[in-house]
């Protein structure tokens, strides 16, 4: 029996040709709800940007690829910071090899520069432009978990071989979210689980990007979305419709979830 649902944000509950979420996934999440079912979201976002999900009765939130897992009202379940000697290490790469670097938190994404990279990924997911900030001493105050590295695959590879204790995701091809070294969205969801009695089995998970393959995995079912890129798409155990095509209500009613 499926008790609990992870589900993926861009590309999955939110659409990317209309920046929001499909009526017929609102109704199918709180239907699923209703029947007692448990709904979280897995998203590489950080817990403080999910305004777009108000309407859904999430009961918590697998953050930021795993690395800041939290219950709705905010209490935290588990959390894994960057080391400070990454962070530093990484900030020197950015320089050297020349890419924008920035720390994802619950206030936002702040840049060491904008360039036109930085701008197309903004526009892709609905944001407003990162702001430009010394990340060094926004580091410093605040808990970071994530940073985003604004690269393509080629420099992606030289760059993290760079930085050992910790890995890439990546869910479109001009950036990666990076995070401590194990930790991902399938350690996030067992930990969520872990703290609601659920075991693995019971559960069900929804992607479209390469961040969500372990996820997929590692889930009772795993659902990729039809848009989903090939690694999500063979980590699966089924292929629903796109995100804008229902996909996730006919995912819910194929298993009987609804």
């Amino acid at each position: 029996m499926i008790r609990a649902l992870f589900l993926d944000v861009d590309g999955t509950l939110i659409s990317f040709r209309t920046h929001e979420v499909p009526a017929s996934t609102l109704d199918a999440l709180d239907r699923a709800h209703r029947r007692g079912v448990r709904l979280f979201i897995a998203t590489g976002r950080a817990v403080g940007d999910l305004g777009p999900l108000e309407a859904i009765p999430y009961d918590g939130v697998v953050g930021l690829n795993g690395s800041d897992c939290r219950m709705r009202d905010g209490r935290v379940v588990s959390n894994h910071p960057i080391p400070p000697s990454d962070f530093e290490r990484a900030l020197a790469l950015s320089s050297e090899l020349d890419f924008p670097m920035g720390l994802e938190l619950d206030t936002g994404i702040f840049v060491n520069r904008v360039t036109p990279v930085v701008r197309k990924l903004a526009e892709l997911v609905a944001h407003p432009v990162p702001e430009v900030t010394d990340l060094r001493e926004l580091f410093a105050r605040e808990t970071c978990c994530q940073m985003c590295f604004y690269l393509d695959p080629e420099l992606e590879r030289q760059v993290m071989a760079s930085l050992p204790a910790l890995s890439a995701s990546r869910w479109c091809p001009i950036f990666v979210d990076v995070n401590v070294r194990g930790i991902d969205k399938a350690t996030g969801m067992t930990e969520v689980a872990g703290h609601f009695g659920l075991t693995p089995s019971e559960t069900m998970a929804f992607g479209d990007g390469g961040n969500d393959a372990a996820m997929l995995r590692a889930a009772g079912i795993g659902v990729a979305m039809g848009n989903a890129c090939d690694e999500a798409l063979a980590a699966a155990d089924y292929t629903t419709t796109s995100v804008d095509d229902d996909g996730i209500l006919r995912a819910l009613e194929h298993f009987g979830v609804i």
